[in-house]
């Protein structure tokens, strides 16, 4: 009786189950299958019986969407940066458009720490003035 053969693994490279890699970077294994179905993690493997296989590198892979995450850039930023990785194949091509993404995101923080500074002040100039409504005889 013949058995059908697991994907080609890199035999250096270690296997995990999807709830594996979710408890190591505490996701969900909804999340993660969620990542794959829009793209964000193309490169997992299927045994028979259909179960997922992760690698390595799809840990890594994850790691590096989480940071992303982390920094603000949404999924379609980071689906753009997939797209663009798939286009060129070359990381010192995509990286460029990483730092764009990046730099654009630091002026957005920087916007709204401007606001929200001028929101303080008002709070601060507000609050005085109640203070002074509730001292006054």
């Amino acid at each position: 009786m013949e058995s059908t053969p697991e994907p080609q693994v890199e035999a250096n490279l270690k296997r995990y189950r999807i709830g594996e890699l979710g408890k190591i970077l505490d996701l969900s294994t909804r999340t993660i299958r969620y990542y794959e179905e829009i793209g964000l993690l193309n490169t997992v493997k299927r045994i028979e019986g259909g179960r997922r296989i992760y690698t390595d590198d799809d840990l890594r892979r994850l790691r590096f969407i989480k940071k992303l995450k982390l920094l603000g850039l949404s999924l379609g930023e980071m689906a753009e940066l997939e797209n663009h990785y798939n286009r060129h194949r070359n990381n010192k091509k995509v990286l460029p458009k990483v730092v764009e993404l990046l730099r654009r995101h630091s002026a957005e923080i920087e916007n709204r720490l401007f606001e929200l500074g001028k929101l303080k002040k008002e709070i601060n100039d507000y609050l005085s003035h109640i203070e002074k409504k509730i001292d006054e005889p």
